[in-house]
């Protein structure tokens, strides 16, 4: 009878303790947290990056008004920002459970809450911090020295659905996390409140890895994940597509929801070579029995080289990042003086200003507007923006507000035009030779060579 109650008490702790956790040892070694701090060399470059931005881009986007024509302000806060990880996918396919995972979170007050329902209905940003704390969306949006200032003009019905979550952790110090509301094919965008596809926008254009989840379960497309893959067009590099709970299915079934997947995203992608694709199963809880459990452990490792080669390169990408936008800033600035110095070789005495110019904007082809960029600079035709775009840009922006290139010189600052081009051609392009630079040798009678086990050092980085 005594070994009876024994059994019967063991069996209620074992139901009580639930499945058996995994070791997590492995995502602390893979992603390096144990050395987190900033090097000297890292800050110096960003702050040369700032510098070469405030000195030498945002004169040149501010005399010609570039951000009336695309709606994109770069900040302080976006420049000195963390390399942010996009969660995207439909409802109940574990992105939370993802984050929850990786950062340690399960069984936590902190934890993010999941469900079998949909249950995220907010974007979420994990970020760093002293302590614990939530903070609105209004109050993230007010605060300049973060990146998500530009998020106030998606309205306050979109603010409501916005939280910041701060915590101490390791991992925090070198990324931000972005879970996003789940896909619900069956809704009309307008029922959300606010322009879904949009802020979806905004937050792909800014996310310097995006984490696409789906449940073998659930891989129908709809309308809603077909505009968010035509949204994320010129973005494929950043694209992971991430089969989830896949040890719910046995390896056969795995299979055939892998081809599966290909078959269903093959016409969304339009790219020559196809986004990477992680198979495993993304929470705390250990594998379950005959599954290929040697296969998840395998991909999960590679997820996690992945992310932290995302990190690593945080400096390298940030200073493409300003150097593309800055062409951008600069192919703008040379389309305006273009129209500008057209409008004054076609305006006549008695011409009326306003139909000479309309003229001009409606049809630049006429007047070889944007050819005549193509064949006296190395821009490339691809790089141009919409004519369209000149239409409502000279709309809001009278030409009378403008001055041209020549006339943007002074003896303290030089000229605009050969600061943002030397910044182009010269001083992002050494500062980002010196960012991939190869480290040092190591010194003699350290490790080195093919048996040798050291985990690499990162230069960016205190060791």
């Amino acid at each position: 009878m005594t070994d009876y109650l024994l059994l019967q008490s063991e069996q209620k702790e074992g139901a009580a303790a639930g499945p058996k956790p995994r070791d997590r040892s492995h995502i602390e070694n893979t992603l390096r947290l144990a050395a987190a701090e900033p090097s000297a060399e890292f800050s110096a470059a960003m702050k040369t990056l700032l510098s070469t931005y405030h000195n030498a881009i945002k004169p040149m986007e501010q005399a010609f008004k570039y951000n009336e024509l695309r709606q994109h302000e770069v900040t302080d806060g976006e420049v000195t920002s963390k390399p942010m990880v996009l969660f995207l996918g439909p409802w109940s396919v574990g992105k939370s459970s993802m984050i929850n995972y990786l950062l340690g979170l399960h069984g936590t007050s902190q934890q993010l809450y999941t469900g079998a329902e949909p249950t995220t209905s907010e974007y979420t940003v994990i970020m760093h911090g002293d302590k614990f704390k939530t903070i609105e969306g209004i109050v993230m949006a007010a605060d300049s020295s973060r990146s998500f200032s530009p998020l106030e003009k998606f309205g306050q019905g979109f603010l409501e659905r916005l939280v910041g979550i701060e915590m101490p952790h390791k991992l925090l110090e070198r990324v931000t996390f972005v879970d996003t509301p789940g896909i619900i094919e069956n809704r009309k965008q307008q029922e959300r409140g606010y322009p879904y596809n949009e802020v979806c926008q905004w937050f792909i254009d800014r996310a310097d890895l995006i984490f696409l989840v789906f449940d073998p379960t659930k891989l129908d497309v709809g309308g809603e994940l077909e505009m968010l893959f035509k949204q994320m067009k010129g973005r494929e590099s950043q694209i992971r597509l991430i089969l989830n709970k896949a040890d719910s299915l046995t390896t056969q079934d795995l299979m055939r929801v892998y081809g599966a997947l290909f078959w269903s995203m093959a016409p969304l992608i339009n790219a020559t070579e196809p986004p990477r694709v992680y198979v495993s199963s993304f929470w705390p809880q250990d594998y379950t029995a005959d599954t290929s459990r040697g296969l998840f452990i395998k991909e999960e490792t590679s997820l996690l080289e992945d992310l932290n080669q995302v990190i690593e390169n945080q400096i390298e990408n940030k200073i493409a990042f300003i150097r593309q936008h800055a062409i951008r800033v600069r192919i703008h600035a040379l389309l305006v003086d273009r129209y500008l110095q057209t409008y004054y070789d076609k305006l006549g005495w008695f011409s009326d200003p306003y139909e000479v110019f309309q003229d001009i904007v409606n049809d630049p082809d006429k007047y070889y507007i944007f050819k005549s960029i193509l064949a006296k600079t190395n821009v490339s035709k691809f790089d141009l923006p919409d004519k369209e775009a000149y239409q409502d840009f000279f709309g809001v922006n009278p030409v009378s507000g403008f001055k041209q290139l020549s006339y943007h010189c002074s003896w303290s600052a030089g000229c605009l035009l050969e600061n943002i081009e030397r910044a182009i051609t010269h001083t992002l392009p050494a500062l980002l030779s010196g960012a991939a630079s190869p480290p040092p040798p190591p010194l003699p009678g350290t490790c080195e060579g093919p048996g040798c086990e050291e985990t690499p050092k990162n230069r960016w980085r205190r060791q």
